[in-house]
């Protein structure tokens, strides 16, 4: 009964905490939807066939997107064989997959995936029109409004060819004649089995395991979605560790929100639990009492935070897969369990933020109840003032480590330690950083006409915990929005410079609305290009290859050979690998490496040399690497002169804008979560402002009172006290600058060491500004509101 009494008369006191709560709990229901809604899925397009025997799926580390070797063709054409001949099999149908892009209107069209005409049998996609492709026809999918009888040019991995439609089908994709997509297909790393009407589906699979042998995983059900696309895999990965480290942030700071919020209502409550132990309560009851506002508070901001990430979920699923995190098709759906998991987060997190100021509650004195004041002006804790220092000292200790790096150990990080370690040691130690700090910066306002001046510098040098509440979140807030994008900006601008330096071409085409170039499109006008795709070792573990020419890897500029000579891939049966395998595996010049390419064959190839920093494990010769993979694209091509390739999915650009773009859609990736975590921050730091500027109202009615019978207006003591808020946001967005900035620079000076090139200093200042303002309106805003009632 005394905790809901409470809540009724000190409910502005509460509101920082339950907002804080409830967005905290929202944000994670959502993230836990989307985190079990987003496990992989059986692909759309082979949901029709109950069966499929896949190549053994090796265990890889988590982020180890690499596919897994694909079989030979002799095995391919055995296991076709016997998987046809089980009872209940209407046929096998393996997976061939291949580059096909049909070009519409001029522009390739987004749909990039081409398919045996078999392989529709696995959805299975039903013929809307006309009839099966055959030699020199395809079929495409009726959503791209090509009518059966015309003819469509279609990017393959060759360049374009063109095609009679004779056909369209309900499903995505490009189909062609199962020997056309032969041609054009790597190996087979999957086989369907499409069952008779009635068939036993488990006698059907057991039947599988036994043809296929110790050569082939047999997968039913939720199992076939294993053969989801790494590409897909990949993206989920993505959204993971975004979704895992958007919960983690909002549960860990919605704690110290609840536990800032009732120390300084325990504060504010010196008195009142004084009375309550001079009439007898022990130090348990007023503790109990203290968690059961706190639970009261808890329980109602996560029911209603919970319902709304509910209802938001849906929400979350579209924003997901239009920021890349989710593959298309990816929906949350709602289920009890992480709404019961969130709603019991909540609890915990109220509890947990609670428990330091219901301890400090319970060790109040009965004769605190004789205080005339409930001014709190005892010094800071020892603890905090040793835990403050421990971390500046940590930051200054990776400060200079960072300092003094000639860019060859881990800068980036000694830097971040650096940054972190300082804020958080200013953080703590604030109650005695920000008065001098605050004297000095206010100093000009004491010499100004008017007593408003003054009344703003003397109230923040007197009101030191607020002045310092306030500034506090500001600090980290800017600091860290300042270290995090400056980092990840400048990171990115530097890889664009030492790329723009290495690349000794004039211009470089690129694609223009396809995952890659075609060979024409790679070779046109003497363009220079290479393939980069995988090859795998006898025990199936992969490796990356590069398949090229001593000349492009020159423009290049980035292999350092340590032996022999980029000569060797003029040769075929001859590869150079990198010095880390072959010091793992032993090779040297004459050595054998025994290997698998994508199609599935087998070679043992001649070690020739060893390179450093090639970008791939092993290198080979490009005429040879296209013969054993014929789905590889390269990424772009290198031109001398100024002769340009025209055509559909190709552009040329210069040096400098191939350098900023390379890179585009990871930048575009970590920008987002970047800019996701910035917000999310900025949130939070804003609901800490409001709730300090709150808590703190109740404690200036008296002061607000005497300015007014002073004779200062309703809207002098008003801007006086935005003045305030205003002058402890600016000292907060300072320091966190002064520390952001110079570690920032730290950090540039050795990635330009370590990178051996000019690496500009980037800072998104705009965004950063939309992050001080928005602190600024809210910590104003929120003073004025809760002070207009005492201002009257």
């Amino acid at each position: 009964m005394t905790a809901f009494a409470t809540l009724r008369e000190r409910w502005p006191s509460f509101a920082g905490g339950f907002a804080v709560l409830f967005l905290g709990m929202a944000m994670v229901s959502t993230s836990f939807l989307a985190l079990t809604s987003s496990g992989a899925e059986v692909p759309d397009r082979l949901a029709g066939a109950p069966v499929f025997v896949s190549v053994p799926v090796l265990e890889r580390d988590d982020g180890n997107f690499a596919p897994d070797r694909p079989w030979s063709p002799e095995t391919v054409a055995a296991l076709e064989e016997r998987l046809g001949a089980i009872p209940g099999v209407a046929r096998a149908v393996p997976d061939r997959t291949f580059y096909a892009q049909p070009v519409i209107d001029g522009r390739p069209a987004v749909s990039d995936r081409g398919y045996a005409w078999s392989a529709a049998l696995l959805a299975p996609y039903r013929l809307v029109e006309g009839r099966a492709p055959r030699e020199g026809e395809v079929a495409l999918d009726r959503s791209l409004g090509v009518e059966p009888g015309a003819r469509v040019s279609v990017l393959t991995v060759h360049g374009p060819a063109t095609y009679a439609v004779s056909g369209t089908v309900d499903g995505p994709g490009v189909y062609l004649s199962d020997a056309q997509a032969a041609r054009l297909s790597a190996g087979v790393r999957a086989i369907g089995l499409v069952t008779k009407p009635g068939a036993d589906v488990g006698a059907v699979a057991e039947a599988a395991r036994t043809a296929a042998g110790a050569g082939g995983t047999v997968h039913t059900g939720d199992g076939r979605s294993v053969l989801e696309p790494r590409a897909d895999e990949r993206t989920r990965w993505i959204g993971l560790q975004v979704l895992t480290g958007m919960s983690a942030l909002s549960a860990f700071v919605s704690m110290l929100v609840v536990g800032s919020t009732f120390a300084v209502g325990v504060a504010q409550r010196r008195r009142e639990f004084g009375l309550l132990r001079a009439v007898g309560a022990t130090p348990r009851q007023v503790r109990r009492m203290v968690y059961g506002e706190a639970l009261l508070v808890g329980v109602t901001a996560t029911a209603a935070g919970v319902t709304a990430g509910a209802a938001l979920g849906p929400v979350l699923g579209d924003v997901l897969v239009a920021a890349g995190f989710e593959p298309p098709g990816f929906t949350v759906r709602l289920t009890p369990l992480p709404l019961a998991g969130a709603f019991a987060v909540g609890v915990l997190v109220t509890l947990a933020g609670v428990w330091s100021a219901s301890r400090r509650a319970a060790r109040v004195r009965p004769l605190e109840a004789l205080r005339e004041a409930e001014v709190d002006d005892r010094p800071m804790p020892r603890a905090r003032w040793i835990a403050g220092a421990a971390c500046c000292a940590l930051g200054l200790a990776a400060a200079a480590r960072a300092g003094s790096s000639d860019g060859s150990d881990s800068f980036v990080m000694s830097g971040l330690v650096a940054a972190m370690g300082v804020i958080a040691g200013l953080a703590l130690l604030s109650p005695a950083v920000v008065p001098p700090v605050a004297r000095l910066v206010s100093w000009p306002l004491s010499r100004g006409r008017g007593a408003t001046g003054m009344l703003v510098r003397e109230s923040a040098l007197n009101a030191v915990r607020r002045t310092a509440a306030t500034a506090t979140p500001v600090l980290v807030t800017v600091g860290c929005a300042v270290l995090i994008t400056g980092m990840v900006q400048t990171t990115a601008a530097g890889f664009a410079a030492v790329r723009a330096t290495t690349i000794r071409a004039d211009a470089v085409v690129v694609p223009d609305g396809a995952p890659g170039l075609t060979d024409a499109a790679a070779s046109a006008g003497g363009a220079e290009s290479y393939l980069f795709t995988g090859v795998y070792e006898p025990d199936g573990d992969p490796l990356s290859a590069i398949g090229a020419t001593p000349e492009v890897l020159a423009r290049v500029g980035e292999a350092e050979v340590v032996s022999g000579s980029l000569d060797a891939l003029r040769d075929e049966d001859r590869v150079l690998v990198a010095d880390w395998l072959a010091e793992d595996r032993g090779l040297r010049p004459g050595s054998t490496l025994r290997v698998s390419f994508e199609d599935g064959t087998s070679a043992r190839p001649t070690v020739a040399g060893v390179v450093r920093d090639a970008g791939a494990d092993v290198l080979l010769s490009r005429e040879w690497l296209r013969r054993h993979d014929p789905a590889a694209l390269a990424s772009e091509a290198y031109l001398a002169g100024t002769s340009a390739p025209v055509g559909a999915g190709v552009r040329v650009v210069d040096v400098p804008t191939y350098a900023a773009e390379a890179d585009a859609a990871e930048d575009r990736l970590v920008w987002i979560a970047t800019v996701l975590l910035v917000v999310v921050t900025t949130a939070y730091a804003g609901v800490a402002l409001v709730n300090t500027m709150v808590t703190s109202a109740a404690g200036r009615a008296r002061d607000l009172a005497v300015l007014r019978l002073a004779g200062a207006t309703r809207r002098q003591v008003l801007g006086t006290v935005a003045a305030e808020s205003a002058l402890a946001v600016l000292l907060g967005t300072g320091l966190g600058l002064v520390v952001a900035l110079p570690a920032l620079l730290g950090m540039r000076g050795a990635f330009a060491t370590a990178m051996n090139a000019d690496v500009p200093l980037v800072v998104p200042w705009p965004l950063i500004a939309g992050v001080v303002a928005a602190c600024l309106v809210l910590a104003a805003g929120a003073t004025v509101l809760a002070a207009r009632p005492s201002a009257r």
